[in-house]
């Protein structure tokens, strides 16, 4: 019997998966597949590399960040507001408050002469939008429409 290239082909073929066939099921291949699948469950990480070099505490801080944050709406008496700020988070703990660097903004508020516009400003602050509540600490200042001013350390606002 004469052997063609066509034969010579489908037994190498062959051979390569005899091969692997037994490096899998002589032992090595399954000790190999095991530490790949069971590393996970016994070091208890999801990476297998850990990031050491990461700050956890960074990432969850600044997870909700903004630039040029503004907000808007109305109060309970339907009178409108504005606040704007230089930037703005949101702590992963509070998702109802958003904290505030430089805030400023217009506040109209109804009054027994009429409307009265107030313009705020401070060096930080925190909006909580669930309750309206809008608190300012540091260097508030308030000037009002009316002509009244108010220099304080701290200010909450009921919007």
């Amino acid at each position: 019997m004469q052997q063609n290239h066509r034969n010579l082909i489908i037994i190498s073929k062959h051979k390569r998966l005899t091969r692997l066939w037994q490096f899998f099921f002589t032992g090595w291949g399954l000790v190999m597949v095991a530490i790949l699948v069971a590393t996970p469950f016994l070091t208890k990480q999801i990476l297998w590399t850990p990031i050491r070099a990461v700050n956890m505490r960074d990432v969850i801080t600044n997870q909700f960040k903004m630039t040029n944050a503004s907000f808007s709406g109305t109060d309970k008496d339907g009178n409108p507001f504005k606040i704007n700020a230089i930037s703005g988070h949101q702590e992963y703990g509070k998702p109802d408050i958003v904290f505030l660097e430089k805030p400023s903004g217009i506040i109209t508020r109804k009054t027994s002469k009429g409307k009265t516009t107030d313009k705020v400003s401070a060096i930080s602050g925190q909006f909580n939008h669930k309750e309206n509540i809008l608190t300012l600490t540091g260097n508030v200042r308030i000037n009002s429409s009316n002509g009244d001013k108010i220099l304080t350390d701290k200010m909450v606002i009921r919007l």
